[in-house]
């Protein structure tokens, strides 16, 4: 019997038919792939079986049994867990509040804090998870805030678990750790939902892969009996034949120029170049130094040793905005907190880092503000109804481009790009790689952090990797592979460093 059956499930939102019949079955004991493109239908599946959504029509069965899930505590009650793309954690709450939050140990009204703080270490234990259970969740990496949104799912010992791009803001080494979690989970029969973007992760975790396309089921298929190519296929409706389209430029002067910039505890004595036309990445686990560089580039911190010369002058930002001024922009790792406005609309959000230039007599011109705006949506095909349309409502990779359309509109010199891919499907993120084309095809210059190396390789003209916060090493195009990368990215454990 199978642990989950949907049929015929049919979902609008304003009109707009996003899920149209669909069919979907879990077995126990399995790992059910759910793919396609942003848009597609996924997320949206999935939350019918969670209880966030309810289907204009279409049933579920659990285990057999005809159910109506109203609610996610309904959801919870017939053994559905669900770990979210987007975290949500209560950040001035600690990692134990976040994990048991009403389920808390105590009688009478009163928690057992003692017995809290217990429970959630022996379950981070279990998961070989070195995270404090007192500390507050505002001060962990967004790569271990994932992994404690996973350990709340695990410690509610559901039946049937979702995962919504688990391994989006963790490293290698803890995706082999979730992963041996997943085996243990389908030991004890649990059926688990996988959706992911990163196809080798789907090979290598999978037994079962579904596609949806623009609402619609395009197939469903054992591992074995598909490979890349057809899955791509069959999510974009066509053959993808560049992954990662890489235009031509020819790479001019030195614009940017980091000589021994050190921070304490950030990153120490990093030096580098980064030319015109140049796209520039920059690779390293999670813990490296990257974002914490890029953030002293753009003035968020300051280095307490060395020089940053731009276009031949030392620089000593302040703050963001001379950084801004200077002719510098920044697309953040996470959109949705740092990039974007959610209630807003796409209009509002792309104007408002340059809002100024709208002005008349106190008042917003509307009328300019709206034809810019357009200029922009029109230029990076950013699918919306039109750009009054709520970003919130936009899929991942259209958020992405109107995070980009916003700094675009200052005319930048250089963008750093954070992770700019990131919990987005392979059509959207080749139109983002061709974006970073056209940018510095222009004469400008790109700098991207990226955790993915076949991004890396498909995209840079260079690749500088960190180790342990120390440059570790340095790639030209023509000596990409990933046995180079990973061999830096390890170095300091063999004593290694490189300037």
């Amino acid at each position: 019997m199978s642990l989950v059956e949907m049929s015929g499930i049919s979902k609008s939102y304003f009109g707009v038919e996003v899920l149209h019949e669909v069919n979907f079955t879990l077995e126990a004991g399995t790992v059910h792939a759910l793919m396609g493109e942003n848009g597609a239908g996924k997320s949206t599946l999935v939350k019918v079986l969670a209880g966030i959504h309810k289907a204009d029509r279409g049933t579920v069965k659990i285990e057999g049994k005809e159910v109506d899930i109203g609610s996610p505590a309904q959801a919870a009650e017939l053994g559905v867990a669900m770990v979210h793309q987007e975290l949500s954690p209560i950040y001035e709450m600690t990692v134990a509040e976040n994990i048991f939050l009403g389920r808390e140990p105590g009688a009478g009204g009163f928690v057992d804090a003692a017995q809290l703080t217990r429970q959630t270490k022996e379950l981070l234990d279990t998961l070989s998870l070195q995270i404090n259970p007192k500390e507050k969740m505002k001060n962990l990496r967004v790569a271990d805030q994932q992994m404690v949104e996973i350990a709340k799912a695990i410690s509610r010992d559901a039946r049937i678990l979702i995962m919504d791009e688990p391994t989006s803001a963790i490293t290698d080494r803890e995706i082999d750790r979730l992963f041996a979690i997943i085996e243990d989970l389908k030991a004890r029969g649990t059926g688990i939902i996988y959706i992911s973007h990163k196809m080798d992760e789907i090979f290598r975790i999978a037994d079962k892969i579904s596609v949806l396309r623009d609402g619609n089921e395009v197939g469903t298929w054992d591992k074995g009996d598909v490979n890349i190519d057809m899955l791509i296929k069959s999510m974009v409706g066509r053959e993808l034949e560049m992954q990662y389209p890489k235009i031509s430029v020819p790479i001019g002067e030195v614009v940017l120029e980091v000589e021994n910039l050190s921070l304490a505890g950030q990153y120490e004595d990093i030096s580098f170049q980064l030319r015109r036309g140049e796209i520039l990445a920059f690779v390293g686990l999670v813990g490296s130094g990257r974002t914490e560089l890029m953030h002293s580039l753009f003035g968020v911190t300051h280095p307490d040793s060395g020089r940053i010369l731009y276009e031949g002058r030392e620089i000593h930002f302040k703050k963001p905005k001379d950084a801004i001024d200077s002719g510098f922009a920044y697309v953040t790792e996470d959109r949705k907190k740092e990039g974007l406005v959610m209630p807003m609309n796409i209009q509002h959000n792309v104007s408002l880092s340059a809002l100024f230039n709208y002005v008349k007599g106190g008042l917003i011109d509307a009328k300019h503000e709206s034809g810019t705006v357009q200029g922009q949506v029109d230029a990076l095909s950013i699918k919306c109804t039109s750009s009054r349309q709520l970003v919130k409502s936009l899929s991942g990779g259209n958020q992405q481009k109107v995070v980009v359309a916003k700094w675009m509109l200052n005319e930048p010199k250089i963008i750093i790009f954070d992770e700019p891919t990131r919990g987005i499907d392979v059509g959207a993120k080749a139109e983002i790689y061709k974006i970073m084309g056209d940018y510095v095809s222009r004469g400008n210059a790109v700098i991207m952090i990226t955790s993915e190396m076949p991004e890396a390789m498909g995209v840079a003209d260079r690749i500088v990797v960190l180790s342990d916060r120390k440059k570790s090493g340095e790639l030209k195009r023509d000596e990409f592979s990933q046995e180079a990368i990973v061999k830096l990215e390890f170095l300091h454990m063999m004593g290694g460093g490189a300037k």
